[in-house]
């Protein structure tokens, strides 16, 4: 296989693989590589989570969403977990538990997200970076669900995790 990078950005490359598939023929596949990600689902007690509204320029809306985060270099899923959750809801776990992995779109990116169920959190401060327009937003975990079934939550990462974790909790 060859790979050349077409662009290189802050969190992603964008690659074209050149490749002989099992049956001979030659192909040519463009992907987005990416470092990973985590998705939080922030239990504020037994029956609240804190959601978060996020205004995202890719699709110019401010989206309802679990808390997330790209990894860093060398970074653990479960430290960039603790650190995204601090910075964008200001809560601190006392307790971080890995529930999923799962790829986000494995026919163009390779990104795969880690989720982790975040408990006896205590509130502080975020640490929002430069340009985030984030806003807590704590429900119950029934209007979670309510919010997915009706749509009002449109993020991938947010409606598997949310639904997930529902399907865990009923098994406890």
């Amino acid at each position: 296989m060859q790979e050349e990078t077409l662009l290189t950005c802050r969190r992603f490359r964008v690659v074209r693989r050149r490749y002989r598939a099992a049956d001979g023929t030659e192909h040519v596949h463009d992907s987005v590589q990416h470092p990973g990600a985590v998705t939080i689902v922030p239990m504020v007690d037994d029956e609240h989570v804190c959601l978060i509204r996020n205004h995202r320029v890719a699709v110019d809306e401010t989206l309802i969403e679990l808390p997330a985060g790209t990894l860093e270099p060398n970074e653990p899923p479960i430290e960039t977990a603790r650190r995204e959750l601090i910075e964008e809801t200001g809560f601190t776990a006392g307790r971080i538990e890995p529930l999923c992995q799962f790829f986000m779109s494995p026919g163009i990116l390779n990104e795969r997200m880690h989720v982790f169920l975040a408990l006896d959190l205590k509130p502080g401060p975020t640490r929002r970076e430069s340009g985030e327009e984030i806003e807590n937003l704590v429900v119950t975990w029934g209007e979670a669900l309510r919010l997915c079934e009706s749509g009002e939550i449109q993020d991938a990462k947010s409606l598997a995790a949310i639904l997930f974790y529902d399907r865990f909790r009923r098994r406890r």
